[in-house]
């Protein structure tokens, strides 16, 4: 019998979507992605559920030409995301989401969300180094010389990175943009 997560649908002749294998990649990032997104351990772990779910049922549609398994897991974790926050939206709720509260801005709403979530995908999608400096200074406000301080890395290191970071985020909230 063949194990059920690498077997490629019928008339595919692309490589099949092995779910062990990218749930073993890329899972942590998108539970970090989710929790960060809806600040809910059990609604963040329902929807890295249903990014695998969907991404197994559409992995005929999966193109490695058109960007990286990361990428696209990304972008269903995206799509599911704000389909929970919309859905959540809709439900009448009894006690006030103290998660929500705490990371938008007051009248900010679903909006204020979504941006976040736009945001946060954009972010995961860069090199760990572009990341931490954009992280630090862009969204703690620290100084170049207080990153250079905290990680040994020299200033024109830092700002190097800032400026590829930045560049490649702007690429991908780009692209995110697009529909």
């Amino acid at each position: 019998m063949e194990d059920v997560e690498a077997v490629r649908p019928v008339g595919s002749a692309g490589p099949s979507f092995d779910v062990r294998r990218a749930f073993t990649a890329h899972g942590r990032d998108l539970y970090g992605f989710a929790f960060n997104s809806v600040r809910d351990a059990a609604i963040a772990e329902d929807c890295v559920q249903e990014v695998f779910v969907r991404a197994w049922r559409s992995r005929d549609r999966y193109r490695a030409s058109q960007g990286s398994e990361r990428t696209w897991l990304f972008a269903i974790a995206r799509n599911v995301i704000i389909d929970e926050m919309r859905a959540r939206a809709r439900r009448p709720v009894s006690v006030v989401d103290q998660h929500l509260e705490v990371g938008a801005d007051e009248g900010g709403g679903t909006d204020a969300i979504e941006d976040r979530i736009v945001l946060y995908a954009g972010l995961a999608m860069l090199s760990a180094e572009h990341r931490a400096v954009i992280v630090a200074v862009q969204l703690e406000g620290l100084t170049y010389q207080q990153v250079q301080e905290r990680t040994g890395v020299p200033v024109a290191t830092l700002r190097t990175r800032m400026y590829y970071g930045l560049k490649a985020l702007r690429t991908a909230l780009g692209e995110e943009a697009r529909p």
